[in-house]
């Protein structure tokens, strides 16, 4: 099986089969795995990965997680501290992060800036779908409205659409592509290892969850809070300002970031993420997140 044909039976979408035949990232993950004796195909679909956020980070939600991922039939077979930038997030979101906003953008990369974050790599050998299908349906959509009982996200807190703590690839495709976009070859090579010993490795993941809580306080996700805090920092806010109204604190904000006034970019991302536009109006994401319905539907 040549690159172009471990795709189109990776993805639900030709387009982004075409494009991730010509994307390093896969190529890299592709070609250490033929090295390495594993079949790229039976990788992709067998595993999947789970990014906590620095939001998670903040949040103490890895813990959670663990039990959660248990008690959904998922194991862990492998675990790494991330380091995050902006770079990371603009290579990991390439085909979405057009339609997004520059303040999300801002946001985002505010919150790289908190902490390091926590990768997880996760098996499942539960029903005909691949690992990354099921877990991505499973863990819950970004909007906090649209999430379910049961759903990691949901789990999690309700905090918004910025903030929503985890994050996994949809389809086997993107697997094979956040796999070197995480992690540099020596590293791929470990968790290689560890993946073909096949080990429970949830201890481990919980000990580097201690690790970044060590170095990373946790914060308040309550907006009010966060409006309070920033009108006291930034000091001079209007007589009538009000913390719960979006337009007050969106014009707070964009106050403070025009005057290069340095606040707490903790309750900058809080407020933010609910008082400031997420998305680009518009604009056609490049490609569309791919759902548990459409990879069904493209089964032959």
């Amino acid at each position: 099986m040549n690159l172009e044909q471990l795709l189109a039976s990776s993805t639900a979408l030709p387009e982004k089969a075409a494009r991730y035949a010509e994307d390093t990232y896969v190529q890299e993950t592709v070609a250490q795995l033929d090295e390495a004796g594993i079949d790229p195909a039976e990788f992709s679909r067998r595993y999947s990965l789970l990014l906590l956020k620095p939001d998670a980070i903040v949040a103490r939600a890895v813990e959670p997680t663990l039990k959660w991922l248990q008690d959904n039939e998922f194991r862990i077979v492998g675990s790494r501290i991330c380091a995050v930038d902006r770079h990371l997030v603009r290579a990991l979101w390439y085909f979405a992060w057009n339609i997004a906003s520059p303040e999300r953008r801002r946001l985002a990369d505010l919150l790289v800036g908190i902490s390091d974050a926590l990768v997880l790599v996760v098996s499942s050998e539960s029903g005909a779908l691949p690992t990354s299908v099921r877990l991505t349906s499973a863990k819950g959509p970004t909007a906090p409205a649209a999430r379910r009982p049961g759903e990691l996200r949901y789990l999690l807190g309700r905090y918004s659409y910025l903030l929503n703590l985890v994050h996994s690839p949809d389809d086997p495709a993107d697997v094979l592509r956040e796999f070197s976009i995480y992690f540099d070859e020596t590293t791929r090579a470990e968790l290689l290892r560890d993946i073909v010993a096949d080990a429970e490795q949830g201890e481990q993941a919980a000990a580097y969850a201690a690790e970044l809580y060590a170095r990373t306080p946790a914060r308040d996700f309550d907006r009010i809070a966060a409006a309070r805090q920033l009108a006291t920092e930034f000091g001079s806010v209007p007589v009538d300002f009000d913390p719960g109204s979006d337009e007050d604190c969106a014009a707070l904000l964009r106050r403070a970031w025009a005057t290069g006034r340095d606040v707490d970019p903790w309750p900058a991302i809080v407020l933010g993420s609910h008082v400031l536009p997420m998305r680009s109006g518009g604009r056609r994401q490049i490609l569309p997140p791919v759902s548990a319905h459409d990879w069904l539907e493209a089964q032959p």
